[in-house]
């Protein structure tokens, strides 16, 4: 069994080492080039799109909003607040400056996605809209590529069944809990040959029910529960952040300082620079990556169910997304690390070195900075366990020609691995699907590079007509 975790361990760093992160930061530098600095140019379009209403009678499922909000409620997870930290602890605070990067020219990327799933997106027999990568790379690059459009699906399916959405989110939703509640395990059940902490085991069974609540009533429940919660935990994590860097103003331009100068190894030990800066550039963007989806192909299918029949609007909203997540929440929870300083405390980890930089940044006695970073982390996972479930459904009904019976079997199968996920205890499963899901991006980086032309004719076109109708005057 050590061989087989080691050998999927050194398949993992291969499938998100170098060669993955290249082709993902070429495609969006490329994109970026191609469609002139979009994400720049239209920016305030983008953000006055996110709160226009649509037109009555366009097509789709949920609006514009919505999907981005589900978009963002798979995104937004625990990478936010346990990933930066990782990333800064192995690549230093300059890990933070290429996670930036990553997301300006990621945002051209997901654009590019979103909007080619709106425009290739078909209508089912039943009448709801079904769309993603697999349809532009069947429909846009023709049927002789159905089985790049397969992979994709396949792979898309067994990231939401196997570990991101589901073991991987309500693993770390229990163990917050537990750490909180009950570190030191006293009260304590026995279950399947093992001993649990209760908490652990009342937490799973209230967020199993919850989410079985959600996830049985399709996309129309998920999106409007998206709606609601995903502006919520993001505005209440963002404001526990501003108050950390309001109480410390007078060290923010310090903590820039100290980020760009590790982002280019200037802090490094004589020598070391060079080094320093490339371990600071893979974990930065590999997080960035990582965090915001950008190029892995999973958006799109949230952007293909907006109400509109305009997808370079749909495109514009979507690649938003990326900004909130990387550009806001990520750069929220590093400025607070590097700020207090919580980074540089031997013996922490991961979601550890975050709760310090809270208990140490924020004016509140330990146990409610501790408390309010449980709460954000539980609300990050329960949104990501709802958007990878949706996610994976659509992957599901590409793959059976809309088999809504095996959608509704699949979604108890899924609210199954809720159930069982805090008692999963095999490295395996979670390092499988950080493979799988880094492989979902190569049939999308393929298609993207394929469609550029279509993505660049649809945005001079639609530009065009604004422009003709004084929109955008």
């Amino acid at each position: 069994m050590t061989a087989f975790n080691n050998f999927l361990s050194n398949l993992d760093n291969m499938i998100w080492g170098l060669p993955l992160i290249i082709a993902i930061l070429a495609t969006g530098l490329f994109l970026t080039v191609r469609l002139k600095g979009l994400q720049f140019r239209k920016l305030p379009t983008a953000i006055k799109e996110i709160f226009t209403n649509e037109v009555s009678g366009e097509h789709g499922d949920v609006t514009s909003f919505q999907a981005l909000c589900t978009a963002l409620s798979a995104t937004i997870g625990t990478g936010n607040i346990v990933g930066v930290a990782t990333a800064i602890a192995a690549g230093g605070p300059g890990a933070l400056f290429w996670m930036w990067l990553a997301a300006l020219v990621g945002t051209a990327t997901k654009f590019s996605e979103c909007m080619l799933a709106v425009k290739y997106r078909q209508v089912a027999e039943d009448g709801h809209i079904v769309g993603g990568p697999f349809y532009y790379i069947e429909k846009g690059m023709g049927e002789n590529w159905k089985w790049l459009a397969k992979i994709f699906a396949v792979f898309g399916l067994l990231v939401g069944l196997w570990g991101i959405g589901t073991f991987s989110q309500i693993n770390g939703i229990t163990s917050a809990v537990k750490t909180f509640f009950d570190p030191n395990t006293v009260q304590a059940v026995h279950l399947f040959g093992k001993t649990y902490s209760l908490s652990v085991v009342i937490s799973g069974l209230i967020l199993t029910f919850f989410v079985a609540l959600v996830i049985i009533g399709g996309i129309h429940r998920i999106s409007a529960v998206a709606e609601k919660v995903v502006p919520f935990m993001a505005i209440m994590y963002v404001a526990i952040c501003l108050i950390v860097l309001f109480t410390h103003v007078t060290s923010i331009p310090a903590a820039f300082v100290t980020i760009v100068q590790s982002a280019f190894g200037l802090r490094a030990a004589a020598g070391g620079a060079m080094g320093a800066m490339i371990v600071a550039m893979q974990k930065g963007i590999a997080r960035g990556i990582f965090s915001n989806e950008a190029g892995l192909g999973s958006a799109p299918i949230a952007a293909a169910a907006a109400q509109t029949d305009e997808p370079v609007r749909q495109g514009l909203v979507s690649m938003m997304g990326t900004f909130i997540d990387t550009i806001i929440i990520c750069t929220m929870t590093g400025l607070t690390i590097v700020i207090t300083g919580a980074n540089n405390i031997s013996g922490l980890e991961g979601v550890q070195i975050t709760t310090k930089a809270m208990q140490i940044g924020l004016p509140f006695p330990e146990q409610v900075s501790a408390f309010l970073l449980m709460l954000s982390l539980v609300f990050f996972a329960f949104t990501t366990i709802l958007g990878w479930d949706y996610y994976s459904e659509k992957c599901l009904e590409y793959l059976t020609h809309n088999n809504q019976k095996a959608v509704r079997v699949y979604r108890f199968l899924y609210i199954l691995c809720v159930f069982i996920g805090p008692y999963m205890s095999v490295s395996a499963v979670w390092t499988i699907a950080d493979i799988v899901n880094g492989l979902m991006a190569i049939p999308n980086l393929i298609a993207l590079w394929a469609l550029n032309g279509v993505v660049v004719a649809e945005v001079n076109d639609y530009f065009k007509r604004m422009k003709e109708m004084n929109r955008y005057r």
